[in-house]
């Protein structure tokens, strides 16, 4: 079942229901404010920090879902009914609804009673604050007079103590009213340098910032007390909980439409110009952000600018083909959802709250490979950010804080393929710019300034963490857990709430993780190659010799006979192997392996990728592993505390089964590989949203397995490695371009039905045009390339470097020699 529809042209999905199957949301904002929406107007803003700098409150696990966002009420004066353009949370009965979310910004419209209201909300690029423009209409034949009330309500900054210490704060909210804006100042008075405020560009027939006040003590959101009387109370907060909410009254001639421009924004003030008075904050940067968007024009050319900067952003990389869905994934929404997951990481969702996780170690780094293409000046920034939380000996921080950039304590470190990660990262970012030069940039360890090396230093450091911590099988230690955070194997936990990522009951070092093998063989030559480009070949060779050797050991203790093992535990025993009643065979270390090439020319690599399919696939995607475990494992952890078909135990985990397509194209699978990408890629699924439930234009985290009860449902929408993996399976390993050191490689692994397709890709500061015609129908093998009707030798275009347009010709068939 559909409850919407995709709008390529404009680049937007079109919900044309509220009752979604789970809510629908969107990101508004791209640099430090940022805002979730949902299709019924829910969600929360919050600046660079959702955990540390909340704007407005949202309640997660909610009753009903979703109570909690910037909400529009429309009152009639001559019968007292009052609604809500997004349907939530007043639930009245619309004449229309649509929610049309787009590129950085949504537009919710709803009409009952001859008032049609479109609510227009988005971050414009290098502000600090959310607009939303109301378009209040007529829409019938006869005079209209309406109350719009505005509602807003403010988290006293910090989300996790705004939700707990309420001795303390149900006695420090304060706000200011000055004209039309409300301004919220809680604990300005004393440390913080900054402050809210909620403004409209005309003038109020009142106002309310006390929530008690306009929503009454026993009332809900649905049924607000000042709407239902029509009246404002121009109420001050006083501790308690600050709201903003204005109301304007609108006398509508038939046909009639007005406009009115709403700002939700924040301001920070210097220390010595808090104050233009004796306890009155200093409005001036407030007044000046008000004043960009007074106009309807202003917020016009706002639109413009943001529908022109997601238009240089997508045009990196554009697909042509016969597939709808493929086009609408490879050239918007995939691409779109990395870009948010680069500014989100895993802090903030409708499945994560903003409190418990900030940037990860492991996860920027996987997500930069989706979205340095788009923007490698930030990707850059990023990257030594990154760096600068790792520790001398090569390990790191598994998280870190956006708003301090410091590594958090709470989490800590001991995920031991973290370090390995960086070298991904860095790697991509040289092979998309060229720009060796990152690599001699000063960055600290642990954030101490006083204490740096080379970004090429932190590299080494990463790599010979694995080489220096081996366990007996001379397979890389696992630590407190690796990209599965929860396979614990050195955990064993018996304490109710206590956290399996954290807990290190054992401290022993037999637990060795087969992933990390492969991880350790797939990115080793990257770092060969940076110290190559350094003149240090002597370190080069030495590296190799430690590749070759893992690879060795990998093939030697890592494999079962049919599949790569997934580890040895604390106690020497094997996870993931035949001789196993439950979890036999792990997909992560059957992708990572593979990817690495362990096995190709042996077999080994073939037999583990048909073993995935024949024991881990499903209708729905791959799931995690097989058979799902019954009951708790303490020597394993948090993977066998979920039931049968969810999470890490047996779900489909949508993040790992790219890796599976990338293995597959290695060995020349295009029709398994493109198989794998479809049953998971969200456009696919559009026709059983019912099913799914999360958004059918972004990917989810994971999809319950074939022993769920709800098998193809679909949980943690968004904020997900998924988003770059696919992005880097569709469009580097099927699909075939891929940046490389010296250049442009071109390697397609397509289905063999497949007749051409057509990439245009921005490559430094040229622009290619590559036509892919496969008349053989064959699925891997590059018989011809030519560059503006030149034959070249081999499948890597040199960057041409002179800023032009060049047209590639590429023939699939037999091997170029």
């Amino acid at each position: 079942m559909k409850f919407g529809h995709f709008d390529d042209t404009r680049k937007e999905y079109v919900i044309n229901t509220p009752q979604t199957p789970y809510p629908w949301i969107n990101y508004l904002g791209n640099e430090q404010f940022f805002g979730l929406i949902s299709n019924t107007a829910g969600g929360y803003t919050f600046y660079r920090d959702a955990r540390l700098r909340r704007i407005t409150r949202y309640r997660y696990n909610n009753v009903p879902v979703d109570i909690g966002g910037r909400y529009y009420y429309l009152r009639d004066h001559d019968n007292g009914d009052f609604w809500t353009p997004g349907w939530m949370p007043v639930k009245r009965e619309l004449d229309f609804y649509e929610c049309r979310h787009g590129l950085g910004y949504t537009s919710i419209t709803g009409e009952r009673g001859g008032i049609s209201v479109n609510q227009l909300a988005f971050v414009p690029l290098g502000y600090n604050g959310e607009v939303h423009r109301l378009t209040v209409s007529n829409t019938s034949d006869s005079a209209k007079t309406v109350s719009l009330f505005s509602f807003a309500e403010f988290c006293l900054w910090n989300a996790q103590d705004d939700m707990t210490n309420f001795q303390r704060n149900f006695s420090t909210g304060e706000v200011e009213v000055k004209d039309s804006v409300i301004y919220h100042k809680t604990e300005y008075r004393e440390r913080r340098d900054h402050y809210a405020f909620y403004s409209v560009n005309r003038s109020i027939d009142g106002f309310d910032t006390d929530r008690e006040s306009f929503v009454g003590l026993y009332n809900g959101l649905h049924e607000p007390q000042a709407v239902i009387a029509g009246q404002a109370n121009n109420s001050i907060a006083s501790g308690w909980s600050p709201v903003g909410s204005h109301q304007i009254k609108l006398p509508l001639a038939p046909g009639e439409e007005q406009n009115l421009i709403f700002i939700l924004g924040y301001v920070e003030v210097a220390e010595n110009e808090k104050w233009e008075a004796p306890g009155i904050i200093n409005k001036k940067p407030a007044e000046a952000m008000i004043k960009q968007f007074s106009t309807d024009a202003a917020v016009d050319q706002a639109m413009a600018d943001l529908a022109a900067y997601w238009d240089g952003l997508l045009s990196k990389y554009q697909i042509e083909s016969q597939d709808d869905k493929l086009n609408r994934m490879v050239n918007i929404w995939n691409p779109y959802q990395c870009m948010v997951t680069f500014n989100m990481s895993r802090s903030a969702s409708y499945f994560e709250s903003g409190i418990g996780r900030g940037m990860g170690f492991r996860d920027s780094n996987q997500d930069l490979l989706g979205f340095v293409h788009q923007i490698p000046e930030r990707a850059r920034e990023r990257i030594l950010d990154i760096a600068a939380t790792q520790f001398e000996d090569g390990s790191a921080y598994h998280q870190y804080q956006p708003l301090t950039k410091k590594g958090n304590n709470e989490i800590g470190s001991g995920f031991n393929d973290d370090p390995l990660w960086l070298i991904s990262g860095t790697a991509a970012y040289i092979k998309e710019t060229g720009d060796f030069s990152i690599l001699d940039e000063q960055v600290p360890f642990d954030s101490n300034p006083d204490n740096t090396a080379t970004l090429f230093e932190h590299l080494k450091r990463s790599f010979y963490h694995v080489v220096h911590n081996l366990g007996p099988h001379q397979l890389p230690l696992i630590g407190r857990a690796d990209w599965n955070d929860c396979l614990n194997l050195n955990c064993f936990s018996t304490e109710p709430g206590e956290s399996f990522q954290t807990t290190a009951n054992i401290e022993g070092r037999v637990a060795e993780s087969v992933f990390i093998a492969g991880l350790f063989v797939f990115v080793g030559p990257d770092f060969v190659e940076l110290c190559r480009s350094r003149g240090l070949d002597e370190e080069a060779n030495e590296a190799v010799k430690h590749i070759d050797t893992m690879r060795a050991f990998t093939l030697e203790h890592g494999f079962d006979g049919d599949w790569f093992l997934r580890a040895y535990d604390h106690y020497g025993d094997k996870v993931g192997s035949k001789d196993n009643q439950e979890g036999q065979i792990f997909i992560e270390p059957q992708g990572m392996c593979v990817m690495a090439r362990i096995g190709v020319e042996g077999g080994q690599a073939e037999k583990a990728l048909r073993a995935v399919e024949q024991r881990l696939d499903t209708k729905y995607g791959i799931v995690l592993q097989q058979p799902p475990y019954s009951k708790y494992y303490i020597n394993l952890g948090e993977i066998s505390s979920y039931p049968p078909g969810y999470k890490e135990n047996a779900g489909i985990f949508c993040h790992n089964n790219p890796w599976i397509m990338i293995a597959e194209t290695v060995l020349g699978h295009g029709d398994r590989a493109f198989e794998v990408y479809s049953k998971i890629a969200p456009a696919y699924l559009e026709d059983i949203s019912d099913i799914h439930r999360t958004e059918p234009y972004v990917y989810s985290q994971m999809i319950a397995g074939k022993d769920a009860v709800r098998h193809g449902e679909a949980k943690n929408s968004w904020l997900t490695g998924t988003a770059a993996w696919n992005y880097v399976a569709i469009t580097q390993a099927i699909l075939g371009i891929q940046a490389d050191f010296t250049g442009l490689k071109i390697d397609p692994c397509i289905p063999a039905d497949w007749d051409s397709f057509k990439i245009t890709r921005a490559f430094r500061g040229d622009t290619y045009e590559i036509e892919v015609h496969n008349p053989e129908h064959v699925s891997k093998g590059v018989k011809s390339i030519s560059i503006d009707g030149q034959s070249i030798k081999g499948n890597v275009i040199p960057p041409a470097g002179d800023g032009a347009v060049h047209k590639v010709s590429v023939v699939i068939g037999s091997h170029n020699d």
